[in-house]
């Protein structure tokens, strides 16, 4: 039987006062009574979590659904094409049918491979209706997707706390994600500490800090005006190994890609989290703004290759007709997408079910 949580007792044992040596500070959230157990000793939690998570991508669906509703748009041109398909118009066709993914953004690498095997399929006789084609198309993207991009699942490995560093470019949704992800956490009954690792910001902290009031969360903030990152998300994982967390969520400061000394400081981040917890970070979630397509590309080659990105979550996709971009990113980098933001609800950020998701874009 699991062992229940440590209640929090009072607001004044969850602060701890400031000094030289520990310029954080760790707010209460005024919870009363916790309404999870401590689970995450057990073998196995973090991966049951994972697949629960996933699982649920799936009775979301219609959010999914709802929130590619303008990539789907873009795509609907492709059932009239081939409703009334004959092989004499092959050529017109796949024309067209390479305009609508790239104006979706699928990119020009993986629509011509697409393309190319269709028009080869059509040719050879394998596929000889337009409805066969339609499933031929889908499979191939399906395919795509689950052989470059199928770690889906959070990957939290099996001690706690799990530590999940969240990275990514200004404007991207990069702290609205963390407190989705926190919601969504916490859902499922998981013990959740924030980390205010964005010291660039000045309002960075205080939006955090609405997210974790209104997430049931607790976090810690940086005393001072010069604190480093590295410091406040050390201080962090220090408190989630200590008090039983069983995830701590680090927030960075957003920056541009090419900004040389301020992507020298995730290195910074990731080793002092590395120090108190050997093995962490164990996800590190890179967001991505899906308004911008394509040109999200060089942002996650460079966030990648400066601190090995393992998963990527795409921001703003309710409001894009480019949904295309999840597949060409995936294929470009074959590093996996982890959850999609299709609304701006605290429930909008989905976990990306590929199934799912070819079935959104291509119904």
């Amino acid at each position: 039987m699991a062992t229940p949580c440590p209640s929090f007792l009072s607001t004044l044992s969850l602060r701890s006062k400031p000094s030289l040596a520990q310029p954080h500070r760790l707010v209460s959230t005024g919870l009363s009574k916790p309404r999870f157990t401590c689970r995450a000793g057990q073998t196995g939690f973090f991966t049951r979590l994972g697949r629960l998570i996933k699982e649920k991508a799936k009775s979301d669906v219609d959010k999914l659904f709802s929130g590619f509703s303008k990539t789907r748009d873009n795509l609907a041109v492709i059932d009239e094409l081939l409703l009334y398909w004959n092989l004499a118009d092959t050529d017109r066709v796949l024309d067209e049918l390479e305009e609508a993914l790239l104006v979706s953004d699928f990119g020009p690498k993986i629509t011509i491979k697409i393309v190319e095997t269709l028009r080869e399929d059509i040719l050879s006789g394998k596929l000889k209706s337009g409805s066969e084609i339609k499933d031929a198309l889908k499979k191939s993207v399906l395919d795509l997707l689950n052989t470059k991009g199928n770690k889906t699942e959070l990957q939290l490995g099996f001690r706690k706390p799990a530590v999940i560093m969240v990275v990514g470019v200004n404007g991207g949704g990069k702290t609205t994600s963390l407190g989705k992800l926190a919601h969504r956490l916490k859902s499922e009954g998981v013990k959740v500490l924030m980390a205010a690792g964005d010291t660039f910001r000045a309002a960075a902290s205080d939006q955090l800090e609405i997210w974790a009031e209104r997430t049931g969360c607790e976090i810690v903030v940086s005393e001072g005006e010069k604190a480093k990152a590295s410091s406040v998300l050390s201080q962090a994982v220090k408190r989630g190994k200590e008090q039983g967390y069983d995830v701590v969520l680090c927030d960075t400061s957003g920056r541009l890609h090419t900004n040389y000394s301020l992507m020298e400081e995730l290195i910074a981040c990731k080793k002092a989290v590395a120090k108190v917890l050997p093995g962490a970070p164990n996800e590190i979630l890179q967001v991505l703004d899906g308004t911008t397509g394509l040109n999200m590309l060089p942002q996650a080659r460079e966030f990648n290759d400066v601190v090995g990105i393992t998963g990527l979550i795409l921001t703003k996709l309710d409001g894009s007709a480019r949904g295309g971009c999840v597949v060409s990113v995936v294929d470009e980098l074959g590093i996996p997408v982890k959850f999609v933001g299709v609304g701006e609800g605290v429930e909008d950020l989905q976990p990306f079910d590929a199934e799912a998701f070819v079935d959104a874009i291509f119904s």
